[in-house]
This record gives structure tokens, C-alpha cells and sequence, in this order.
């Protein structure tokens, strides 16, 4: 290769690299868009942000697959799709995640995010219980277990109907607590 030959080359390699925002820079930026987001000082939900946001996640991801931030972008992105409503997308991002993270800390949360978003975004009853039952199944230990047969056993119900349960349940309770009391002072006569 001559030298105007090789100048050319470099030439080219630089401008593609000034072009194209270094790893450092899509981390600044994303940090600095996070920062606004999710500050206590935000008063109301930006979703021109939000979704600024999920687009440099996915950038990152699919320029830095192996990356170590990688995984906890792929998971803060289908949290804010989950938050923005958008089932969907959640559920697809969730999915990303199972399927190229599945030995990752994030993973089981994941899943349980998954039964979450299909009964509270999607409302799709059928496939939450599917997913909460797999996710007990596949993490039986994880902390959400409870969390997601607590789900389970409320799967469909209206608030009224769970605050007529709580409110039954109450009453019953008073009434045993009562016996139990008028139990124990019909033993101290005796």
C-alpha cells in the first residue's frame, strides 16, 4: 500500500470512530438522562426522556452484547417500558433478558416482572398465573416467591373485592380472638 493509500484508510477509520459515540460517551449519557429521570426532584414523568433513554439502552446493548453493563441496561430498559405501560415491549425486553442473561442476578426478577406486567399491563390472567407458576417453579428460594403467590391467590379480583377479603378476614379474626378471651376467663371461674 502506498502512503496517500494508508492516510485515506486512517482518514476513514477516524471519521467512523468520531462518528460513532464511544463506549464512554453512550454511558455518560445514559447516566445523565437516568439522573433526570429518576431524580426526586422530578416533579412529572418525561416520556420524551424515557424513551431517549430506552433508545440509548438498546444502542449500547447491541453495539456492547458482552459488555458487564450490558445486562443491568437490558433490565432497567424493560423496567421503564413496564412503567410506561408499554406491556409489550416489557415483556419482549424481559424475554432478551431470560434468554441472554439467564445465569445473571436480574434473571428471576425478570421473570416475575414478566407474570407482573402480563396481569397489570396486559391483563392477560391466564398467562400471569402460567408465568408466576414458572417462576416458583424455576426460583423456588428467591425472595418474590411469596410475592407471587400472594399474586396468584389474587389473580382477577377488583380492589373492592380484596378489601371485602381484608375486612372478612379482620372480623373473623376479632371473633376468634373473642372466643379465645371468653374461653380463658371461663377457665379462671372454674
Amino acid at each position: 500500500m502506498n502512503k496517500t493509500t494508508t492516510f485515506l484508510l486512517l482518514a476513514v477509520f477516524g471519521l467512523m470512530a468520531a462518528c460513532s459515540p464511544s463506549r464512554e460517551k453512550t454511558v455518560n449519557r445514559i447516566q445523565v438522562l437516568e439522573k433526570s429521570l429518576f431524580s426526586p426532584e422530578s416533579v412529572s414523568f418525561n416520556k420524551a426522556k424515557a424513551d431517549s433513554l430506552m433508545a440509548l439502552y438498546e444502542d449500547f446493548i447491541k453495539a456492547n452484547p458482552k459488555d458487564s453493563l450490558a445486562p443491568g441496561f437490558l433490565f432497567k430498559s424493560a423496567n421503564v417500558a413496564m412503567n410506561m405501560g408499554d406491556g409489550t415491549k416489557a415483556i419482549n425486553l424481559f424475554d432478551k433478558y431470560l434468554q441472554d442473561y439467564p445465569d445473571k442476578p436480574k434473571a428471576a426478577i425478570s421473570m416475575f416482572f414478566k407474570g407482573f406486567v402480563y396481569e397489570n399491563v396486559l391483563h392477560n390472567l391466564d398467562k400471569a398465573r402460567e408465568i408466576y407458576l414458572l417462576f416458583i417453579e424455576k426460583y423456588p428460594s428467591n425472595d418474590f416467591v411469596k410475592d407471587a403467590k400472594m399474586a396468584l391467590m389474587n389473580l382477577g379480583k377488583t380492589p373492592e373485592m380484596l378489601v371485602k377479603e381484608f375486612e372478612l378476614k379482620r372480623q373473623a379474626d376479632s371473633l376468634r380472638i373473642g372466643d379465645s378471651l371468653a374461653q380463658g376467663k371461663k377457665k379462671k371461674r372454674k
